[in-house]
């Protein structure tokens, strides 16, 4: 599990939840942009389990650590992973793709020294 520290407060979730935001929040920040993401949290004092909705961007400061609280199973939340994962693709710098596939169709043989 990790610990978010986060606007003066802190938030138990996922192992794989935080490293996902924090991803969201470095891909956010290259773009200048900000987003919002709700992700589910354990609360320390009683182990209830909410969700906290936050706003990351250029300006978040936002903090994880790996911690292991005593009986408290890992949240896992494969769906909200999956938002984070594509949310940070899409603001990934696009980089053109040759299809050599494509090249070798269109090219055409020509024999230049056939008379005409």
């Amino acid at each position: 599990m990790e610990r978010i520290y986060y606007a003066g407060d802190h938030f138990l979730t996922g192992t794989e939840i935080a490293q996902a935001l924090v991803a969201y929040a470095a891909a956010l920040a290259t773009r200048s942009a900000a987003g919002t993401i709700d992700i589910p949290v354990r609360h320390e004092d009683d182990g209830g389990l909410s969700r906290v909705r936050f706003l990351v961007g250029p300006a978040s400061q936002l903090v994880t650590e790996r911690v292991d609280p005593e009986g408290y199973d890992e949240i896992e939340d494969p769906e909200v992973v999956a938002r984070l994962q594509a949310l940070t693709a899409e603001l990934a710098p696009m980089h053109p793709v040759p299809n050599h596939a494509a090249d070798r169709e269109s090219s055409v043989d020509y024999d230049w020294t056939d008379e005409v």
